[in-house]
């Protein structure tokens, strides 16, 4: 309690205790029902006599701001009933009101994109993880590049499930793909000495496009097709000396999602992979692949990562020349997190770094610190030793085919309205068709009112053009866990009745 006592001021020190009291019951710090200390432990505090703490509590009660209840004082219940306003003045009798009927609000579904199915993932592998985990949490802090084991387990499942074959020194464990994104950005910006310039798929996934806006850098939104980002679009500037081109300067990185273009789904055949990483051996531009959901391909198997074409093993890394970004020994670093497969909050992820960036990267890791806990580190290792994680995404795979079907089977009806093919991950996109499109945000507005959340299409699009494509992306992963409690046909039952009702054409 905020009261002290100056044996400097005149006034008696019962006075000075009645004034500070009264001014915290009447601002509101001591509100009514709120215990104050008791007469000897006041008086201990303020090393003044329990007889001035007595005086001043005698007084407050006398004015009616204390009260005395069961051995305690506290702040007068009655205060609170004087602070409202005065009751109104009795009504006469009332007619009898017909009976209203009860109504029950619908709750709000949320099938914007992005959000994992949390409700599978307590299986009793997943605790076993975290109980085993929490039970070692007093054995310390993980190391800057992040825990052996879990660097370990996760070279393995790049291995298994993407076709990596890498070193686990070449992984540093994050918090997820726009952590490992800022490292990259911040050493390639140290070996550049100025300014990047990167390249992102547009549309694309607007959080890690926005972590080079933040840093300062230069983004130059590159238009993709049925393919994803076709390198031909690529500023080639002819490479004139050490850090210098001719014609227009080519980035220095390029963002892409070449197993899932987000959001449109596209994936990047074998053929302009190659001819993408022949551009950044000749251009010195490192390629980010963002692993974006790459696990979660329900028709056929999950595509091999960029890094799988770049690196062969056993090479030796060099160190880049000057004037240059990166040495020999590879051009690719891959993002990848837990979140989509997951739980959102987990907040573990992956960098696999080419060689010749590692010493840079561990030096500027080790001065930030791992943002990973040791216990989230520690259950990631667990569980995907125990191939927890592997059941886990296979049971996942079945239940998104299932309602990505469920949903191209409510909407196929639709007039105007095509479900954009695509092979795997957690959310369709519905686009217009129509000789006159649907208004996006029209139909986005009136989803909502009627109680299902979606995602307008053109907002993925660096300036919000839409590349004259126009429609909605819908999730379907966080709608409920079991059939029973599935809430998904009833918010597409609902989404098909917006779509097919008539509104206003073409806009956002």
């Amino acid at each position: 309690m905020p009261v002290r006592v100056d044996r400097a001021d005149p006034a008696p020190l019962p006075a000075q205790l009645v004034q500070q009291l009264r001014e915290l019951v009447v601002s509101g710090t001591l509100r009514p029902g709120d215990a104050l200390p008791s007469t000897r432990g006041l008086a201990a505090r303020l090393g003044i006599s329990r007889g001035s703490v007595v005086t001043a509590y005698d007084q407050l009660h006398g004015e009616g701001y204390l009260h005395a209840t069961n051995g305690a004082t506290v702040v007068h219940p009655d205060l609170a009933r004087s602070r409202t306003e005065p009751p109104a003045a009795r009504p006469g009798p009332r007619p009898a009101a017909a009976p209203r009927r009860r109504t029950r609000e619908r709750p709000m579904i949320d099938l914007t994109p992005g959000r994992p199915d949390t409700g599978r993932l307590a299986t009793p592998q997943w605790r076993a993880a975290w109980r085993d985990a929490a039970a070692a949490a007093g054995t310390g802090a993980p190391p800057p590049q992040g825990s052996e084991p879990l660097r370990e387990q996760i070279a393995e499942h790049l291995r298994l499930m993407r076709g990596v074959v890498r070193d686990p020194e070449d992984l540093f464990v994050t918090a997820g793909a726009r952590d490992g994104l800022q490292l990259l950005l911040a050493v390639l910006g140290g070996h550049a000495g100025r300014g990047l310039r990167v390249a992102v798929e547009d549309p694309g996934y607007p959080s890690l496009r926005r972590v080079p806006e933040r840093l300062g850098h230069e983004v130059l939104p590159v238009p993709i097709d049925d393919q994803g980002l076709d390198p031909a679009r690529l500023p080639s500037g002819a490479w004139a000396g050490p850090g210098e081109w001719e014609i227009e300067r080519p980035p220095d990185a390029v963002i892409v999602t070449p197993s899932h273009q987000y959001p449109l789904g596209a994936s990047m055949p074998a053929a302009r992979r190659l001819e993408l990483l022949g551009w950044a051996r000749a251009h010195d531009a490192l390629i980010v692949e963002d692993d974006y959901d790459s696990e979660l391909r329900y028709v056929g198997e999950p595509l091999p990562a960029l890094s799988s074409l770049d690196h062969a093993p056993g090479a030796v890394p060099e160190p880049p020349a000057p004037g240059r970004l990166l040495g020999a020994g590879g051009h690719v670093a891959t993002l990848g997190s837990f979140t989509k497969v997951l739980a959102p909050g987990l907040g573990v992820g992956y960098l696999l770094a080419p060689p010749a960036l590692r010493e840079d990267l561990l030096r500027l890791r080790t001065d930030l610190g791992n943002p990973a806990s040791a216990v989230a580190q520690d259950a990631m290792a667990r569980f995907l030793a125990d191939g927890g994680l592997r059941r886990h995404t296979a049971r996942m795979r079945r239940e998104y085919r299932r309602r990505r079907d469920l949903l191209t089977a409510a909407l196929a009806g639709v007039h105007g309205v095509r479900a954009v093919p695509m092979d795997g991950g957690l959310h369709a996109v519905l686009e217009f068709t129509g000789e006159v499109p649907l208004a996006e945000q029209d139909v986005v507005d009136r989803a909502a009112a009627a109680g299902v959340r979606v995602a307008a299409l053109g907002s993925y699009w660096a300036h919000g053009a839409g590349g004259g494509r126009h429609g909605v992306v819908v999730g379907f992963g966080a709608t409920g866990a079991a059939p029973e409690g599935d809430a998904l046909p009833d918010a597409l039952a609902v989404l098909a009745r917006v779509l097919s009702a008539p509104g206003p054409a073409r806009g956002r």
